[in-house]
């Protein structure tokens, strides 16, 4: 596990060689970086939750997420992934959630519709709330409809998301 800070508070970025199992985001000190961690573990654990120590883990990739948390144009869909077994369902909506570019966002019920399932909006908020890996997942970038916000489980809630979609917002035009 690498444990960095960033603009947005401190991060841990968890997985084995170059990819990814978790990114927790934005809280207010390496402690709660930590508790954050081992908690997620306790309730869903990932591969590489046996033997987590801290390092400098995959540099290049906290050096992105960093870069974007200041406001660069970063694109994550390169980074590999190692997500838990997934529903049909549940897989063809991460896949088509990468696909939202930077700047861009997509209502539930437009992610509903691409992923072949239109009438699962509801079904599409249960896959964005359990995203072990926000941002290379882009869940801040689904919206309710009307422009709503909808939920968004990292610690500072909403108001995260929000600044979050602003700090993308002049990539939009």
């Amino acid at each position: 596990m690498s444990v960095f800070s960033t603009e947005i508070g401190w991060c841990g970025l968890l997985g084995r060689a170059d990819t990814v199992e978790r990114l927790v985001m934005g809280h207010h000190s390496v402690a709660d970086v930590r508790q954050s961690v081992a908690d997620l573990n306790r309730l869903e654990p990932v591969h590489s939750a046996e033997h987590i120590g801290e390092a400098n883990w995959f540099p290049e990739l906290r050096e992105r997420l960093q870069a974007y948390f200041q406001g660069a144009v970063i694109d994550f869909r390169d980074v590999k992934l190692n997500l838990p077994r997934l529903t049909t369902f549940q897989a063809r909506v991460i896949r088509e959630l990468r696909k939202t570019g930077y700047g861009k966002q997509i209502t539930y019920g437009e992610l509903a519709a691409k992923a072949g399932a239109p009438r699962a909006a509801r079904a599409v908020g249960t896959v964005m709330s359990s995203n072990r890996i926000p941002i290379i997942i882009p869940c801040h970038r689904v919206i309710a409809s009307g422009g709503k916000l909808g939920g968004f489980s990292a610690p500072q809630g909403t108001s995260l998301k929000q600044h979050l979609l602003t700090l993308e917002s002049p990539a939009i035009g």
